[in-house]
């Protein structure tokens, strides 16, 4: 099925083309047409999808046929749970529009930055893309309107209500007219989202992709054996030996992304450490060069990783496991993205070991557990 079958106008398929799409993904076929007959969506699919461009594309579609708005009176509002999504989709929506003759103007904002450029970018936003703190913030000072939202979308709903944004999702909510279309995207269902499910949506199109499963066998997984002492000079041993370019590295800590990327850089291999204690601007700019492979690895913790998107990312390496099967799933999933192939690498240590059989036996696939005695790891 090719994106000229989904309902879009002729600028939007020269800017899909110009971005090297040839056919839409499984969620992108069912969501866009959706939208552009007004449904409400339920989406239930992991991050790498293609679920991004679902929304964007139809919206883009609607909107470029529209008088401009009311100076600050958004028409869509995309919320989302951190900065680093935020920006990703703000991205793509330019990236979309920008054949289209009337340009849709997006606009994200978040915490973590000053809010006064945010505030004076605010004129004429008809998206805005926003994390729901900074919202509030924007709201309290009267910089944005949300009474002529015509369509919202929460997306990645399961992880907004995670990290304890119910209150504040409920305060928008009661801002926005009630007559709009509602798009909620979410990896999980759970009790919290049905209930937000009930609460904002309007006999609502249920959309699942089942890609968890999947995600695995689209990617080469190995496991070296390693004592807790030796995962550095590990780490930089296999960097090296494959000649690896572009490496996330995962960690359980802020303190372990630092002290890792320090080792990393004091040894010559170019590396950031990418968390919450960063600044914004420290963070999007190694982002940037990383996506752009002037950065050879970016060491980071599970969530500074939302947002993190690269569709061809070579390797993924768990320096540290992850509490939850399901964490490392998305982990290793940020490699292997919607189709394409990637390798990911975890460092077992003797206590690491029990926690790793159970992760296996959640995912439904083995992992080989090398030996690494062999390994000349001196001077590493």
């Amino acid at each position: 099925m090719p994106f000229s079958s989904l309902g879009l106008s002729a600028p939007l398929l020269v800017a899909i083309k110009e971005k090297g799409y040839t056919s839409p993904y499984p969620i992108q076929q069912e969501v866009i047409p959706a939208v552009l007959k007004g449904r409400d969506i339920v989406g239930i699919a992991q991050t790498g999808s293609g679920k991004t461009a679902s929304f964007a594309l139809p919206i883009l579609e609607l909107f470029q046929h529209r008088k401009t708005n009311r100076n600050r009176y958004v028409r869509a509002l995309v919320l989302v749970p951190t900065r680093e999504l935020a920006v990703q989709i703000e991205e793509v929506f330019r990236g979309f529009g920008s054949r289209l003759d009337r340009q849709v103007k997006t606009l994200a904002v978040y915490g973590g930055v000053s809010i006064n450029p945010q505030m004076m970018k605010l004129s004429g936003t008809d998206v805005l893309v926003a994390t729901p703190g900074r919202l509030l913030d924007l709201l309290s000072s009267n910089s944005v309107q949300l009474s002529e939202v015509e369509v919202l979308v929460l997306d990645e709903a399961d992880k907004i209500l995670n990290l304890g944004f119910q209150e504040e999702v409920n305060r928008i909510l009661a801002l926005l007219p009630a007559k709009r279309q509602n798009l909620l995207f979410s990896a999980t269902l759970s009790g919290d989202v049905d209930e937000l499910m009930t609460k904002v949506l309007s006999d609502p199109l249920k959309i699942t992709i089942q890609e968890e499963a999947s995600v695995p066998d689209l990617i080469t997984q190995v496991a070296y054996q390693v004592e807790p002492e030796k995962k550095g000079p590990l780490l930089r041993y296999l960097i090296r030996q494959s000649d690896m370019q572009q490496v996330l590295v995962f960690t359980s800590s802020i303190r372990t992304a630092d002290n890792v990327a320090g080792k990393l850089q004091k040894h010559g291999i170019e590396a950031a450490a990418f968390h919450g204690d960063k600044s914004q601007g420290g963070r999007t700019e190694s982002l940037k060069k990383f996506k752009a492979g002037k950065l050879r690895v970016l060491v980071a913790t599970d969530l500074a990783s939302r947002g993190i998107d690269i569709k061809f990312l070579p390797y993924v390496i768990n320096y540290e496991l992850p509490r939850s099967p399901k964490d490392y799933v998305h982990r290793i999933g940020r490699t292997g993205r919607a189709g394409s192939s990637g390798e990911a690498i975890s460092l077992i240590t003797p206590e690491d070991a029990h926690h790793f059989r159970i992760i296996q036996k959640k995912m439904g696939k083995r992992v080989e557990v090398l030996p690494t005695d062999d390994f000349d790891l001196q001077g590493q």
